[in-house]
């Protein structure tokens, strides 16, 4: 398997690379990871089971999507596809440090200047790809409440009535979704669509760098409302983003809505608490 990764990074680089030298790395909560390195160039590597390769085809189509903006850094993907019986992908290495607040305000900026980037086709994506390892549906539409409600909320509570999930108010919630949003004048957004702390840091220079996207164009909001989600990202990120690009009037009431996709997908990865947690969060969102 290792050969045939060597060869692909040699055909796609021009360069012959052989690996000399590969210890494990955090590869993510369902990847394995891996620092492989010739002695002179080192990769990162991510591999899971062959049946898996369109999760990476979609992860590298998003990482060149976001580095097409020249805004915020991402790992430049080098090549990806099968070897074995694993999927593999092969990403540029980034030595990570510790950053601090520049690089927090800095980060905000270039995640705000990222989220100018749109598209004439409205909101979703060209192919569909995952949120964790949940299926992520990206049909373009041009109504971002039918896209919200139908692609998101809605997919996530189908998965989740499999599961045994009981939302008794989940159909009140989702025929209030476009009063809840009338409001709202929202423009397609490019966006990371996976922004938690741990998808996010800085290189050993201070650079703000993030990875592991869920790409595809929506309100920009819920980027910033998952940051909030499960805490790490300081005053200084909010303070370098709304330098850029202001949040409008009214976010503060949608966070909660846009929050909940990723409660229910998490309740529909891990079960325990979670759907606990999305009733609740239904009922803050009717009140």
């Amino acid at each position: 398997m290792w050969t045939e990764i060597d060869t692909h990074i040699s055909q796609v680089t021009g360069e012959k690379f052989q690996t000399q030298h590969k210890h494990s790395v955090s590869g993510g909560c369902i990847n394995q990871g891996y620092a492989v390195s010739n002695g002179e160039l080192t990769y990162f590597v991510k591999l899971n089971q062959a049946s898996q390769v369109a999760m990476f085809e979609a992860e590298a189509l998003g990482l060149e999507e976001m580095f097409a903006t020249a805004s915020i850094r991402v790992p430049k993907p080098i090549c990806w596809g099968t070897a074995s019986n694993s999927s593999y992908i092969v990403l540029e290495w980034l030595e990570m440090g510790g950053g601090n607040t520049n690089s927090s305000q800095e980060m905000g900026r270039k995640l705000a200047t990222m989220h100018k980037a749109t598209s004439n086709q409205g909101f979703g994506w060209k192919i569909n790809n995952t949120i964790g390892s949940t299926p992520q549906i990206n049909t373009w539409t041009t109504d971002w409440v039918k896209f919200y409600a139908q692609n998101r909320l809605g997919y996530q509570f189908q998965l989740a009535r499999r599961r045994g999930g009981n939302f008794p108010k989940q159909d009140k919630l989702l025929t209030a979704i476009p009063e809840l949003l009338a409001d709202h004048q929202v423009q397609p957004s490019l966006v990371h669509g996976d922004l938690w702390g741990g998808n996010a840091g800085c290189t050993v220079s201070g650079e703000p760098v993030i990875f592991d996207p869920a790409t595809y164009f929506a309100d920009r909001e819920v980027d910033i409302a998952m940051t909030e989600l499960f805490g790490g990202f300081p005053a200084e990120f909010y303070q370098g983003y709304n330098e850029v690009f202001p949040l409008d009037a009214g976010y503060e009431k949608r966070k909660t809505l846009y929050n909940l996709y990723h409660i229910l997908n998490h309740f529909n990865l891990f079960g325990g608490g979670y759907g606990s947690q999305a009733n609740r969060m239904i009922d803050q969102i009717l009140r």
